[in-house]
């Protein structure tokens, strides 16, 4: 079997892959996603690539084409690919996830695909006051007050009409509940808490107090492993219909507390919880909103048993042992190798292409000195004597102090300019500054040097001040934008790539392997170029109004 798996590298799409893997019927697996993983890494690296939008930043008819060629010869093809961020762009989040599900189911049945499995989601269903299972026949009308539940119903109408048009068509929807693993803790955290939530302070202690609304009585999960088992069980069997995919326990407060470490409960008024999440969520201090909340107290309790029958499937995890792994990986700030599984920076300071120590002795003295909170460590011991430390440390305290502000920057080109076809460009130059500023902070470490933090926040601060624009847009994005924070990004870079050519020609002298320096010159030429693809895009449209910069464009515009 040949199976076309559109969205695969993300939490379920990662996990997919890998069942499919340890799937003896399936000879090969074509894995499609915007943003490519590190193909190099399991489980990507057993699996054809293509680089396809769905219909985020192309039109319809170049989605199609493109998923039409994709897709000829597949026996059965998975679709997984969603948005949940930004919620500031509903278009876009429409775009993506309710029109891009038609333009994959469109593309399948246009060429010859006789066998398609969506992932829709337990937040399809309508609201349900009562705690008994409910399955797969429950309403599937979504919670209003969610854009989330709101699409995922969208999308059950969609396959519904899709059903009817295409009764050749074996179509299986597989709803899962919460989808938790190790893998994907960082990219939960920053798609429902957000940075500014300190989740990896649960390493520290306990919290007292658990404040809980007064109306989330349970929550179901699955691990994601057990969730890859049910895809890869629809491929072989091609049961049509909906299945339930959920542990077999529910999460309740007590379960949740004593994963905590049994946290005292608080059960405050849900409408208050409601206020003060929605109120957070606007000023950037949590990154889901209010409708998630909506989605959690009014979702049904779902009954499993259809999976187990029809598909002979059977969860290996339970929900708790899930959520806690989910937490251990969220203090940890664990990752995979995709950009969107992407780990915390502490753990993600890697070079690609490079697996070379960065001292020439192979020992960190990391654990060595507290830099952070400026406590003098040991300066590194394979140093040059007659190198001057203060003016090492002053110089990579400045080159951290840009970094920071240029890691600022990208990340928030990444989130701004989403809808764009140049949007996986600027994703890749943004993953690779996250992994560069982590090595600096690392080199800076095994030299035992201070990192002077508080210049990186007052770099940090200096960035979202400058956040406020001067192209008489106060609301609506500017065409001129993006054609600025291009050319501020790709002078920054050039100021990097001067930082790895004296670091590469010092050194010896600082007891470091100047090949990593080689490399990373060669990665900031990469980034150079990269952003100016970037900036021909956007300059074309700078001071038009009859070309786009945002949304759909088609080939020729493009």
């Amino acid at each position: 079997m040949h199976v076309a798996v559109v969205g695969a590298t993300g939490n379920a799409g990662t996990a997919v892959l890998s069942a499919l893997h340890k799937t003896r019927e399936v000879d090969s697996i074509l894995a499609i996603a915007r943003r490519a993983p590190d193909v190099e890494k399991a489980p990507y690296n057993a699996c054809d690539w293509a680089s396809i939008d769905i219909g985020g930043a192309v039109d319809e008819d170049e989605a199609r084409a493109d998923l039409r060629a994709a897709f000829d010869g597949a026996d059965t093809v998975i679709h997984l690919a969603w948005l949940i961020q930004p919620n500031s762009q509903r278009d876009l989040l429409r775009r993506v996830n309710v029109l891009g599900t038609a333009h994959v189911a469109q593309s399948a049945a246009e060429a010859g695909v006789g066998h398609l499995i969506v992932a829709t989601s337990i937040a399809s269903y309508s609201p349900d006051s009562g705690g008994e299972p409910r399955d797969e026949s429950w309403p599937t009308g979504g919670i209003p007050t969610s854009h989330y539940s709101v699409d995922k119903a969208a999308q059950e109408r969609f396959l519904d009409d899709f059903s009817l048009a295409y009764p050749q068509i074996t179509v299986t929807r597989i709803r899962p509940a919460l989808i938790f693993q190790a893998l994907a803790s960082s990219e939960i955290q920053r798609y429902f808490f957000g940075d500014k939530v300190p989740v990896h302070l649960l390493s520290k202690g306990t919290p007292p107090v658990l404040p809980l609304p007064e109306d989330l009585d349970t929550i179901q999960a699955v691990h994601a492993d057990d969730l890859g088992t049910a895809f890869a069980a629809a491929v072989v069997t091609r049961a049509p219909g909906a299945f339930n995919i959920c542990a077999d326990d529910t999460l309740t407060a007590d379960s949740v507390a004593t994963i905590l470490g049994r946290s005292r409960i608080v059960r405050l008024p849900t409408a208050l919880v409601r206020t003060a999440l929605a109120a957070s969520h606007k000023t950037g201090m949590v990154a889901m909103d209010e409708g998630w909340l909506d989605m959690g107290v009014s979702v049904p309790v779902m009954d499993n048993s259809r999976a187990k029958t029809e598909l002979g499937w059977q969860p290996r995890h339970s929900a708790a042992d899930a959520l806690r792994e989910l937490i251990d990986g969220m203090v940890k700030g664990t990752g995979g190798h995709s950009i969107p599984l992407r780990a915390r920076d502490r753990d993600h300071a890697t070079i690609p292409g490079t697996s070379t120590p960065i001292s020439h002795g192979g020992e960190s003295n990391a654990g060595q000195s507290s830099t952070e909170d400026g406590a003098d460590g040991e300066f590194g011991r394979h140093t040059d004597q007659n190198a001057d430390r203060k003016l090492i440390e002053l110089y990579l305290s400045d080159h951290l102090t840009g970094a920071t502000a240029g890691l600022e920057r990208i990340e928030r080109m990444e989130e701004a300019f989403a809808d764009t076809p140049v949007f996986s460009q600027i994703s890749e130059v943004a993953d690779k500054i996250r992994r560069e500023r982590a090595l600096l902070v690392q080199i800076i470490d095994d030299l035992g040097l201070k990192r002077k933090p508080y210049r990186q926040a007052l770099a940090w601060l200096g960035e979202h001040a400058g956040r406020v624009k001067l192209n008489n847009r106060i609301i609506s994005r500017s065409p001129m934008t993006l054609v600025l924070e291009a050319e501020l990004m790709r002078s920054a870079v050039m100021g990097k790539l001067g930082g790895w050519q004296a670091l590469h020609d010092n050194a010896e002298t600082m007891g470091l392997d100047p090949t990593i320096f080689a490399t990373l010159q060669e990665e900031a030429w990469q980034q150079i170029a990269t952003l100016d693809e970037v900036h021909e895009y956007a300059r074309r449209r700078a001071f038009r109004h009859d070309i786009s910069t945002f949304g759909p464009q088609n080939s020729e515009e493009s």
